[in-house]
């Protein structure tokens, strides 16, 4: 009974032990401007580029896609249908299927940071590939989408 609690608490241990006693990074030379690229730097290493017609997006795993999603700047879209709850944060809900003729809801600028999701992973990847095609440039997919977010033991809301 022992081993099996031991075990069953080893992963949560493990995490602590992943995410504590971290220092502070320093933004580095170039101030406020640096300290973002160096963190956009380490959220690209968490995650995997995918590459499209015209282009690339990445795609993250849960923390680093809640770390994006909490930085200054970023537009979080919800692309699935139909609505099955939404992350924190959430600026649009603009189903996977619309989103090309959508855009005017996006940032003009076509390197501004975008960050999708769906429940499971593949409405999103769609909507990015679609954005890339269209020119953006800076085009970020949660993977696993909100199933994995929620077994990352993260928040969801209106689900």
């Amino acid at each position: 009974m022992r081993r099996l609690i031991f075990l069953a608490l080893l992963p949560g241990f493990l995490l602590l032990a992943a995410c504590g006693g971290e220092a502070e990074k320093p933004s580095g030379p170039g101030g406020a401007e640096g300290g973002a690229q160096q963190a956009a730097g380490e959220l690209e290493a968490q995650g995997e580029r995918i590459s499209v017609s015209g282009g690339s997006y990445t795609r993250v795993p849960p923390s680093a896609f809640r770390a994006l999603s909490e930085q200054e700047g970023v537009t979080l879209v919800n692309t699935h249908v139909p609505f099955q709850g939404k992350l924190p944060r959430t600026d649009l809900f603009i189903p996977y299927s619309e989103i090309g003729e959508r855009v005017d809801e996006l940032p003009k600028e076509k390197d501004a940071k975008i960050a999708l999701y769906c429940l499971g992973g593949p409405m999103s990847a769609d909507a990015a590939e679609t954005l890339v095609g269209l020119g953006y440039t800076n085009v970020w997919d949660l993977g696993g989408g909100m199933e994995a977010w929620r077994e990352a033991g993260l928040p969801l809301e209106g689900a």
